[in-house]
């Protein structure tokens, strides 16, 4: 197949590019930046440039594309002033993408999140999320899960569309998200830290396997699929602040919740919230066994705690 990529650079879309070539798929790269490009060129793949904005750019490479894969999200103003901002562009994305595949069959994959879908019990992929109309649950938050479910609806306009649901850490060398900050923390702290009791779960999965979950929903994943790309169902955050005490030569302690914001940051309010995750479903659908290290033996492995000259 021929298959338009968005975020193709990023994360996991620098996994899911060769991946997918690797099973015989030629892919177009969405590419706002020169390094972007470049980065794409070098792995084999054709590049469109553009952004999410460009809606125009996103309904061309959609129509002459077998199918689509949606990977980015504008995380740089997401998570510093804009998240609605974020979420409105990527809805657009989404209706365009919508748009131009309607009628035809062709597959559309869009990536998601299982962070708060079911907190304090392990969600599953029957799981349809928080109720969108509840008061708490911020518009910027409540647009995006319901650009997902935009997204499963398209299966009614003939688009084989569904929704791969990533857990809040997909580790690896080169990870820059969630556990690359709780090291950060944790040195500038002098203590690798939990919150509470420290037994809140959170779900894994290894770069490599999410890649190849992605894969497998282009090539066969029913319309109107809700899949979890979760290796490990639940890492206690204690396991993980265990790691990186050790690892760092630091005391492990808890921090009161009282005390959390103050001590993590914009973390304290991801880190205290219980919310596992089963991929059960989605293994027998599509025969996705996970290979790669569990979080807890990849956090051993030691590339978290490199530091730069």
């Amino acid at each position: 197949m021929r298959v338009f990529v968005t975020g193709a650079s990023g994360w996991i879309g620098s996994a899911v590019v060769p991946e997918l070539i690797g099973a015989g798929h030629q892919v177009v790269g969405l590419a706002r930046s020169d390094a972007s490009a470049a980065a794409l060129t070098a792995a084999g793949a054709e590049v469109r440039r553009g952004t999410l904005d460009d809606l125009e750019v996103l309904r061309g490479a959609a129509a002459a594309s077998d199918g689509v894969i949606h990977l980015a999200f504008k995380h740089d103003i997401a998570f510093s002033e804009d998240f609605q901002g974020a979420a409105d562009a990527d809805r657009r994305a989404v209706e365009t993408f919508g748009d131009a595949l309607a009628g035809s069959g062709r597959p559309f994959v869009l990536a998601s999140g299982t962070l708060g879908l079911a907190p304090g019990r392990v969600a599953t992929e029957e799981d349809t999320g928080p109720d969108l109309s509840i008061e708490h649950l911020s518009s910027g938050p409540r647009t995006r899960m319901g650009t997902a479910q935009l997204a499963l609806s398209l299966a009614s306009r003939d688009v084989r569309s569904s929704v791969v649901r990533l857990p809040p850490t997909v580790h690896g060398d080169g990870d820059q998200g969630f556990m690359a900050a709780l090291v950060g923390v944790a040195r500038a702290k002098g203590v690798a830290g939990y919150v509470g009791d420290g037994t809140d779960r959170w779900p894994a999965v290894h770069r490599l396997d999410a890649a190849r979950l992605f894969r497998l929903a282009l090539e066969n994943a029913p319309a109107g699929s809700v899949l979890h790309a979760t290796a490990d169902e639940g890492v206690q955050i204690r396991a993980v602040a265990e790691v990186i005490g050790r690892h760092l030569d630091l005391p492990v302690a808890s921090v009161p919740q009282e005390s959390a914001a103050e001590h993590f940051g914009w973390l304290a309010g991801f880190i205290a919230l219980d919310s596992p995750a089963s991929s059960t479903l989605t293994r027998e659908l599509l025969e996705w066994q996970p290979t790669g290290p569990g979080l807890i033996d990849d956090l051993e492995k030691g590339h978290y705690f490199h530091t730069t000259a």
